[in-house]
């Protein structure tokens, strides 16, 4: 499970042996089996939490019982809960496995040491933080102003490997859309 984390590092940043084994050291390693929760809310999150193997999706239940889907996290993809990792306040989402996954998790205060003591660890972190602001960003604009046909096309690029691996209702909730909705743009885009 490390393997697949330092993998993902060494594709970012150069680290010698003893940063490799000092990240090791505070690596909390989980594995959660499918419809297994990470986080639910109400509770304070407090880890970085990297996804080595697998799939999960963050969201919360509105008053209705209806589900938003905020994120998803494929292999690769960095979850959790800024805000309540920050603030300390409970949070107001749920992270859930969609298939068995593999976790890494790092301490809030064991992630800042890494981050005083390796520099370039630092900034691979500052640079993911921006990215993530950025596509944010992207997602508030594009739905104020993007067609839902162009909505779904954009996540059809952002997410090419989780498309398959999800039900289509999850889609359009990530979308903002019905499954009925959905199901008819996915029909017309079969024609073109």
């Amino acid at each position: 499970m490390f393997d697949n984390f330092k993998n993902y590092l060494e594709n970012k940043i150069t680290l010698s042996d003893q940063e490799l084994e000092l990240i090791k050291d505070v690596c909390i390693l989980k594995k959660l089996q499918k419809r297994q929760y990470l986080a639910q809310e109400g509770d304070v999150w407090q880890y970085n939490a990297f996804v080595s193997n697998g799939l999960l999706k963050t969201f919360s239940i509105d008053q209705k019982g209806q589900e938003h889907i905020m994120n998803f996290s494929p292999e690769n993809y960095w979850t959790g809960d800024r805000e309540s990792l920050t603030t300390g306040n409970p949070s107001d989402f749920n992270i859930l496995a969609l298939e068995n996954s593999e976790i890494i998790l790092i301490k809030k205060d064991d992630f800042e040491y890494i981050c005083q003591k390796i520099p370039q660890f630092y900034k691979m972190v500052n640079d993911i933080l921006h990215k993530s602001f950025l596509v944010s960003q992207k997602r508030i604009h594009a739905n104020m102003s993007l067609s839902i046909e162009e909505k779904y096309h954009n996540f059809i690029q952002q997410f090419p490997s989780v498309a398959n691996r999800i039900p289509q209702h999850m889609i359009a909730s990530y979308l903002g859309i019905s499954a009925e909705t959905l199901s008819r743009i996915r029909a017309q885009s079969a024609k073109n």
